[in-house]
């Protein structure tokens, strides 16, 4: 980005809010052809397959070194290099940014960081599957923040369709048999914070945020503004002594130094290429659509979490997992229908 040029007074897109253009939260009608139902088609299961891959090598570096910190660093810089390399060569315009247009962005960018730091602090204190399952109640915290910030209230139908989230979170948590207040605890701040970087992202609608910011390039400038405040705060509380432990440990462990550097780089190129293929997918396609893939998407991490790390769910887990994933769908589809 080209900080200190003017740049014309662009405004956020005119998607449902700026901030949900570059957090793959779009929704635009597509085309019906056979080709572009094969492409939307491709980009949904490259999503889900790069999905799947963060959250293996994510919990696979975790497991290996307990430094969730660096490791959302590491996750956050890895995407720099790429886009950079897409922005020097014109493979991608350059955004184009004012001081004033970062400060628009910036409290949007801290709640991006924040809902990836509760993410990767929840997934190293409990379980994959786990945390999902309690991710899936964002769109209660989302409800209630909308009320109380911006007093704006949904329809009856659609409160009622929360009631199976809160539910189906609350069984699954009560059953859990890797259940932690950790877990629990950074995966609702993930929701807070996912879900306040939303009602900021109302306030852009007026304001100037830059040229050139389609979703992806967006989203590359906030992982930018979140890097940078990540970087301090994450070398204070696991300062490069305790890494170095951490390391050493893994490795008298076993683990071979580029082992854990490799699993730990995969981890980051899978989590930003995941987001950016998730643009291309959802904003293919209607809001409909857009729910019931974000709905498979969490159901198929959840079962590739299962098989791989072999984390077992009671029946009453189980059971309450799917409610809670079926009750986000039925919002999405209430909060469409009810418009």
């Amino acid at each position: 980005a080209k900080l200190g040029e003017a740049a014309p007074a662009t405004t956020a897109p005119k998607y449902e809010t700026a901030l949900e253009a570059a957090t793959a939260t779009t929704g635009g009608e597509s085309g019906g052809s056979l080709m572009n139902t094969l492409k939307v088609g491709g980009y949904f299961g490259l999503w889900y397959a790069l999905n799947i891959g963060y959250n293996i090598y994510n919990k696979k570096a975790l497991n290996i070194v307990d430094l969730p910190w660096t490791m959302a660093l590491i996750q956050l810089f890895a995407g720099i290099p790429y886009v950079m390399f897409l922005w020097a060569t014109g493979l991608r315009k350059a955004p184009v940014l004012t001081k004033e247009n970062v400060k628009n962005l910036t409290p949007s960018a801290l709640c991006h960081l924040g809902t990836h730091v509760g993410a990767v602090l929840s997934l190293g204190a409990g379980a994959v599957s786990f945390t999902h399952i309690v991710k899936a109640s964002e769109p209660v915290v989302s409800a209630l923040l909308s009320a109380v910030f911006l007093k704006q209230f949904l329809p009856i139908p659609v409160y009622i369709s929360l009631l199976p989230v809160i539910g189906g979170v609350g069984l699954a948590s009560l059953k859990e048999l890797s259940f932690s207040w950790l877990a629990f605890g950074t995966a609702m701040m993930s929701n807070v914070a996912s879900a306040s970087r939303a009602i900021l992202s109302k306030g852009l609608m007026n304001k100037p945020i830059g040229e050139n910011l389609n979703a992806p390039n967006l989203y590359a400038v906030l992982t930018m503004i979140a890097f940078a405040f990540l970087l301090p705060m994450s070398l204070v509380i696991e300062p490069p002594a305790a890494i170095k432990a951490a390391v050493d440990g893994a490795v008298a462990s076993g683990t071979s130094l580029s082992s854990l550097a490799s699993i730990s780089l995969l981890s980051g190129v899978y989590y930003y290429l995941y987001n950016e293929v998730a643009f291309l997918a959802l904003s293919q396609v209607a809001p409909v659509t857009h729910a019931v893939g974000n709905t498979i998407k969490r159901v198929v991490i959840i079962l590739a979490s299962v098989v791989v790390f072999g984390n077992q769910l009671t029946p009453l887990g189980a059971t309450g997992s799917a409610i809670a994933i079926l009750g986000t769908l039925l919002y999405s589809l209430a909060k469409n229908h009810f418009k």
